[in-house]
């Protein structure tokens, strides 16, 4: 039987504003997602994030699940205004305590906290008094936030993420505006990434400075999907190797390279931000490992100037900037998100990572599906996503065959939650979620998760 190496991790993932609910209860301060999704038309159906899964009240049963389950690490968001309510200055110690507390409830249950710091939802005040991601200030903002953090929890924490996403911040929030703050733009989704970039390398500046005694890491995840070049023709690689390029080197190139792609610098001129030396030194080599949020693949074509349509979700950036088209293989099978399932396509992204960046240890902070789950007596036979999982996780062995540093392997999402823009649509969950009354029930996939965790293996009997 073929087993991942002995330490690898299997963990589940979730993030604040998608599970916690208690939206404005003990001193918590409003998000840029409570506001955006005030606004009509923007969520589906005219969900919020007010209630969610409750898990703010529910953490104990969730975590026993979790326990349940065998996961060996939690992979959870800080609701940065749960903890500072208008995102500086004052600090709300009922927030403090409730992650403190979430922290030591996963610590007694052999559960490895993971910390994401930053999972979207920035405080309110910050986006109305200093224009969020687009300020200069915000940085300086996010690392004094940051340094509560690591002051209050940095003694049990020991696997710290900067931010989740800064591509989907950066594209979906001021570039297509689909996204809280809802922004239109093609200029601000390369002035927010910059700043994101900073505070990023400014965290972990702070934390490698005040914090090393706690013997932590710190990192960054970053969302990359693979793009196969449609053909064999000499563009179509150029065209999938700049679409990778303008997705995942824009974030990752900084920090393992020191700067921006030159493909990207040539392409955008003066609306791509430029890092001082003194920056480009605190940026480079500011990861200890290579967190990697994935979910599906594309074929890309060099657009020639023409563009086809692609929706949002798909596009890996300002589709202009890159003159790139996306396709489908019309035999892929699609999840209800209409991503295709390509797990070769997992392999060959993280043999991209690999040879790009010097061979990092790389973390899968996020990977799975949604489908239309349905509760039948009591039960859940989600057979597609357990073979998704099969599939992915398969393709990852493979990868550490081949020498890829894979490490760990955290499934989105421990159950189904508040999927952004969809609202509750759309079940990511190993964990069905009665959305009436917040039951939750283990679905077949989250079972045959626990038999693999046990075995170290997908080849389950």
């Amino acid at each position: 039987m073929k087993k991942f190496p002995e330490n690898f991790i299997w963990g589940t993932a979730t993030s604040s504003y998608q599970i916690e609910g208690a939206a404005d209860i003990d001193g918590k301060g409003p998000s840029i997602w409570d506001a955006f999704c005030s606004i009509p038309g923007k969520i589906n159906q005219g969900d919020t994030g007010d209630v969610a899964c409750n898990h703010y009240h529910k953490f104990k049963e969730d975590i026993q699940l979790m326990k349940d389950m065998g996961v060996k690490a939690y992979r959870f968001s800080i609701a940065w205004s749960r903890v500072m309510p208008t995102g500086k200055n004052t600090v709300n110690e009922k927030g403090v305590q409730f992650y403190s507390d979430l922290i030591d409830e996963l610590l007694n249950a052999g559960i490895e906290p993971w910390v994401t710091l930053y999972h979207w939802d920035l405080p309110l005040a910050l986006e109305m008094e200093e224009d969020g991601w687009l300020s200069e200030n915000i940085a300086a903002y996010f690392t004094e936030y940051a340094n509560v953090c690591f002051n209050r929890f940095g003694d049990r924490v020991k696997h710290w993420i900067t931010l989740n996403e800064p591509w989907v911040v950066s594209i979906l929030g001021y570039g297509q505006g689909v996204f809280a703050p809802g922004r239109v733009s093609n200029s601000e989704p390369y002035l927010a990434a910059h700043h994101l970039i900073l505070a990023h390398a400014k965290t972990v500046q702070l934390y490698r400075a005040q914090y090393a005694h706690q013997k932590g890491q710190i990192g960054i995840s970053n969302n990359c999907d693979w793009r196969e070049p449609l053909t064999d023709s000499e563009e179509d690689k150029q065209a999938a190797e700049r679409a990778l390029e303008f997705f995942l080197a824009w974030f990752a190139d900084p920090i393992y390279k020191g700067d921006y792609p030159e493909v990207m610098k040539e392409r955008l001129g003066e609306r791509l931000p430029v890092f001082t030396e003194a920056e480009k030194e605190i940026i480079k080599d500011s990861s200890d490992f290579f967190g990697l949020n994935h979910y599906t693949t594309m074929y890309a074509s060099h657009a020639n100037g023409i563009k086809e349509h692609v929706s949002v979700h798909g596009n890996g950036g300002i589709s202009e900037d890159q003159d790139v088209n996306l396709s489908l293989d019309k035999d892929w099978d699609l999840t209800s998100m209409h991503w295709a399932v390509v797990p070769w396509g997992c392999k060959k992204l993280l043999k991209w990572i690999d040879k790009r960046y010097g061979n990092p240890n790389i973390y899968i902070t996020e990977n799975g599906c949604a489908y239309p789950d349905k509760l039948v007596n009591g039960k859940v036979d989600d057979q597609e996503r357990l073979d998704f999982y099969k599939g992915y996780l398969t393709a990852c062995q493979e990868a550490i065959d081949e020498g890829v540093n894979l490490k760990g392997y955290f499934a989105w999402s421990f159950m189904d939650n508040f999927e952004w823009a969809m609202g509750y649509d759309k079940r990511f969950g190993l964990h069905y979620v009665d959305f009436e009354t917040l039951e939750r029930v283990p679905k077949k996939s989250a079972l045959w998760f626990k038999k693999s965790i046990a075995i170290n293996s997908v080849n389950t009997p």
